[in-house]
Protein backbone atom coordinates (compact mmCIF):
# COMPACT_ATOMS: atom_id res chain seq x y z
CA UNK A 1 0.00 0.00 0.00
CA UNK A 2 0.90 3.28 -0.85
CA UNK A 3 0.78 6.35 1.54
CA UNK A 4 1.57 10.02 0.55
CA UNK A 5 2.03 11.72 3.54
CA UNK A 6 1.54 15.14 4.54
CA UNK A 7 3.54 17.41 6.87
CA UNK A 8 1.27 16.85 9.88
CA UNK A 9 1.89 13.27 9.44
CA UNK A 10 5.80 13.57 9.15
CA UNK A 11 6.25 15.83 12.50
CA UNK A 12 4.07 13.01 14.10
CA UNK A 13 6.44 10.48 12.77
CA UNK A 14 9.38 12.74 13.83
CA UNK A 15 8.19 13.55 17.77
CA UNK A 16 8.31 9.70 18.19
CA UNK A 17 11.76 9.41 16.75
CA UNK A 18 13.02 12.60 18.98
CA UNK A 19 11.09 10.19 22.55
CA UNK A 20 13.11 7.36 21.38
CA UNK A 21 16.55 9.62 20.83
CA UNK A 22 16.04 11.11 23.92
CA UNK A 23 15.53 7.78 25.55
CA UNK A 24 18.47 6.16 23.97
CA UNK A 25 21.01 9.50 24.98
CA UNK A 26 19.83 9.02 28.14
CA UNK A 27 20.36 5.25 29.03
CA UNK A 28 23.27 5.31 27.06
CA UNK A 29 25.07 7.71 29.46
CA UNK A 30 25.02 5.84 32.11
CA UNK A 31 27.49 3.79 30.48
CA UNK A 32 29.84 5.97 29.49
CA UNK A 33 33.21 7.19 31.64
CA UNK A 34 34.77 9.10 29.36
CA UNK A 35 33.71 12.94 30.76
CA UNK A 36 33.47 14.35 27.06
CA UNK A 37 31.41 12.16 25.71
CA UNK A 38 29.22 11.74 28.74
CA UNK A 39 28.61 15.66 28.09
CA UNK A 40 28.03 15.42 24.14
CA UNK A 41 25.28 12.33 25.06
CA UNK A 42 23.57 14.72 27.80
CA UNK A 43 23.53 17.42 25.11
CA UNK A 44 22.26 15.89 22.48
CA UNK A 45 19.28 14.18 24.78
CA UNK A 46 18.49 18.04 25.44
CA UNK A 47 18.47 18.63 21.26
CA UNK A 48 16.34 15.64 20.82
CA UNK A 49 13.90 17.34 23.84
CA UNK A 50 13.99 20.69 22.17
CA UNK A 51 13.80 19.07 18.99
CA UNK A 52 10.67 17.67 20.16
CA UNK A 53 9.18 20.75 21.45
CA UNK A 54 9.98 22.61 17.48
CA UNK A 55 8.30 19.79 15.67
CA UNK A 56 5.27 19.64 18.14
CA UNK A 57 5.35 23.46 17.73
CA UNK A 58 5.57 22.76 14.47
CA UNK A 59 3.24 20.87 13.80
CA UNK A 60 0.54 23.07 15.73
CA UNK A 61 1.38 25.96 13.51
CA UNK A 62 0.74 24.07 10.27
CA UNK A 63 -2.37 24.94 7.88
CA UNK A 64 -5.43 22.47 7.43
CA UNK A 65 -3.75 21.45 3.88
CA UNK A 66 -0.47 20.08 5.45
CA UNK A 67 -2.13 18.66 8.46
CA UNK A 68 -5.01 16.89 5.89
CA UNK A 69 -5.31 13.21 6.37
CA UNK A 70 -3.83 11.86 2.74
CA UNK A 71 -5.40 8.47 2.52
CA UNK A 72 -8.99 7.42 4.19
CA UNK A 73 -8.87 6.15 8.01
CA UNK A 74 -12.21 4.97 9.29
CA UNK A 75 -11.04 3.60 12.08
CA UNK A 76 -8.34 6.60 13.09
CA UNK A 77 -5.23 4.01 12.51
CA UNK A 78 -2.83 6.41 11.14
CA UNK A 79 -1.39 7.44 13.90
CA UNK A 80 -0.76 4.10 15.56
CA UNK A 81 1.21 3.03 11.73
CA UNK A 82 3.23 6.51 11.94
CA UNK A 83 4.33 5.17 15.56
CA UNK A 84 5.17 1.59 14.02
CA UNK A 85 6.84 3.47 10.99
CA UNK A 86 9.19 5.39 13.73
CA UNK A 87 9.68 2.48 15.65
CA UNK A 88 10.57 -0.59 12.88
CA UNK A 89 12.14 2.13 10.75
CA UNK A 90 14.51 3.56 13.44
CA UNK A 91 16.67 1.23 15.03
CA UNK A 92 15.54 2.38 18.37
CA UNK A 93 12.01 1.12 19.56
CA UNK A 94 10.69 2.64 23.08
CA UNK A 95 11.03 -1.40 24.03
CA UNK A 96 14.85 -1.81 22.77
CA UNK A 97 16.38 1.06 23.97
CA UNK A 98 17.38 -0.31 27.38
CA UNK A 99 18.69 -4.05 25.93
CA UNK A 100 20.72 -1.41 23.17
CA UNK A 101 22.24 0.02 26.30
CA UNK A 102 22.81 -2.65 28.30
CA UNK A 103 24.53 -4.51 25.55
CA UNK A 104 27.38 -1.54 25.39
CA UNK A 105 30.49 -2.89 26.22
CA UNK A 106 32.28 1.13 26.03
CA UNK A 107 32.13 4.04 24.78
CA UNK A 108 33.25 3.22 21.28
CA UNK A 109 30.41 1.06 20.75
CA UNK A 110 28.06 3.86 22.14
CA UNK A 111 29.32 6.31 19.72
CA UNK A 112 28.73 3.65 17.25
CA UNK A 113 25.01 3.07 17.98
CA UNK A 114 23.94 6.42 18.43
CA UNK A 115 25.89 6.90 14.75
CA UNK A 116 23.76 4.52 13.57
CA UNK A 117 20.39 6.34 15.46
CA UNK A 118 21.52 9.56 13.57
CA UNK A 119 21.75 7.85 10.21
CA UNK A 120 18.77 5.89 10.48
CA UNK A 121 16.51 9.58 11.22
CA UNK A 122 18.65 11.10 8.10
CA UNK A 123 18.15 8.71 5.63
CA UNK A 124 14.16 7.85 7.27
CA UNK A 125 13.58 11.67 6.82
CA UNK A 126 15.29 12.00 3.28
CA UNK A 127 12.65 9.05 2.39
CA UNK A 128 9.67 10.87 3.83
CA UNK A 129 10.32 14.09 2.10
CA UNK A 130 9.58 12.03 -1.31
CA UNK A 131 6.43 10.74 0.27
CA UNK A 132 5.30 14.48 1.11
CA UNK A 133 3.01 15.15 -1.40
CA UNK A 134 3.16 19.11 -1.02
CA UNK A 135 6.49 21.15 -1.91
CA UNK A 136 6.06 23.76 0.81
CA UNK A 137 5.70 20.00 3.29
CA UNK A 138 8.90 19.08 1.47
CA UNK A 139 10.93 22.20 2.76
CA UNK A 140 9.71 21.80 6.14
CA UNK A 141 11.18 18.40 6.27
CA UNK A 142 14.58 18.92 4.87
CA UNK A 143 15.14 21.30 7.72
CA UNK A 144 14.20 18.35 9.91
CA UNK A 145 16.75 16.47 8.16
CA UNK A 146 19.49 19.34 8.45
CA UNK A 147 18.85 18.78 12.98
CA UNK A 148 19.78 15.35 12.54
CA UNK A 149 22.81 15.92 10.40
CA UNK A 150 24.20 17.81 12.34
CA UNK A 151 23.87 15.59 15.61
CA UNK A 152 25.81 12.82 13.13
CA UNK A 153 28.49 15.47 12.51
CA UNK A 154 29.35 15.66 16.24
CA UNK A 155 28.97 11.85 17.01
CA UNK A 156 31.71 10.88 13.84
CA UNK A 157 33.66 13.76 14.64
CA UNK A 158 34.11 12.15 18.60
CA UNK A 159 34.34 8.59 17.01
CA UNK A 160 37.05 9.84 15.24
CA UNK A 161 39.14 11.02 17.83
CA UNK A 162 38.45 8.32 20.06
CA UNK A 163 39.79 6.04 17.29
CA UNK A 164 43.13 8.12 16.70
CA UNK A 165 43.97 7.74 20.91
Amino acid sequence: MSYGFNAGEVFKIAIQIEKNGTEFYEKSVKNIKETEIKALFIDLALQEIEHKRKFESLLAGLPPASTAPTVWDPDNEIDQYIKMMADDHIFVSSSDVKDRVDRLKDTMDALKLAIEFEKDSVLFFLGLEDAVTVEKDRELIKSLVKEEQQHLRRLTLELRKISKT
